[in-house]
């Protein structure tokens, strides 16, 4: 489908990305374009990219640019992009948040070349070495502001991540935003809490380690994530952040508040509500 693929970034989504065109000969080459020597290479040995090349050259030389890098870092390198790109190649992102690039970007000439993507999917590891095979096979891709794309850079998008297994859904910059500070960073949130909370009053670390169970480890796991990432996603979601933890600290007095006054019945009905999950996440 691509001649040439540049990945600005070469980490988790953008190698798995590349791993995943590679697979389903939708690229003939893979550039990678990161900000360490380190990275690069490792991207280079693992088979991920095919060149490591600084970014203006890489992208004269591509037909599709994927920027995947830490949203704050996103915005001057994606204007860095946009200025040097030609209306014959296509650019995409796949940023956790969506507002701040859209906006960013609403008024550049050459908006129609840029189709704003976030798909669904991540682990808590980072770097080339994160990259995975079959990573977004099931999973859902959220395309935004479609309507200020042109419809061939939007089709050949959702080609791509079609034949990568995903499936698509469209909503508007703010609307994504939302959306993914309900379903997505406030898991991460309650995750860092979580392991403040245990690291906090289990002072054992061989304890920890010996007794976390399933629930447990599945809950604190996406504390691992790097905050290098994630630190720059709430800043830029902050206001639905906010909104979305304050519902959740409600939630929690909920429960706080049950025990206290030995209300079992009234905690019977929060799990039995919370139970309802099941008709949505089988």
């Amino acid at each position: 489908m691509f001649n040439t693929v540049t990945i600005v970034g070469v980490g988790l989504i953008s190698g798995s990305f590349s791993i995943a065109l590679k697979e389903k000969g939708l690229a003939k080459k893979v550039i990678g374009v990161s900000r360490t020597p380190a990275s690069q290479q490792k991207a280079l040995d693992l088979g991920l990219i095919d060149e490591a090349l600084p970014l203006e050259e890489a992208i004269r030389q591509s037909d599709l640019i994927y920027v995947a890098i830490p949203v704050d870092a996103t915005l001057p390198v994606m204007k860095q992009v946009m200025d040097l790109v030609t209306d014959r190649q296509i650019v995409a992102d796949a940023g956790s948040t969506k507002h701040a690039l859209c906006a960013a970007l609403n008024d550049h000439p050459m908006r129609s070349r840029f189709v704003a993507t976030h798909p669904m999917w991540g682990t808590e590891y980072s770097g080339p070495e994160a990259a995975v095979k079959d990573a977004f096979i099931g999973r859902a891709c959220v395309i935004c502001e479609k309507e200020k794309s042109d419809p061939e850079a939007v089709r050949k998008i959702e080609d791509v991540y079609k034949l990568l297994g995903m499936h698509l859904t469209y909503m508007g910059a703010d609307e994504h935003d939302m959306h993914a500070a309900y379903i997505s960073h406030i898991s991460h949130i309650t995750s860092f809490a979580l392991a403040n909370t245990v690291l906090e009053k289990e002072r054992e670390e061989d304890t920890i380690f010996q007794l976390a169970g399933g629930g447990f480890e599945s809950t604190v796991r996406l504390a691992k994530s790097n905050p290098a990432m994630w630190v720059p996603i709430f800043m830029q979601n902050r206001e639905n952040v906010l909104d979305v933890l304050n519902e959740h600290i409600s939630q929690l007095r909920k429960f706080k508040s049950c025990l206290e006054k030995e209300n079992y019945e009234y905690l019977q009905e929060l799990i039995e509500n919370a139970n309802k999950i099941r008709r949505i996440l089988k």
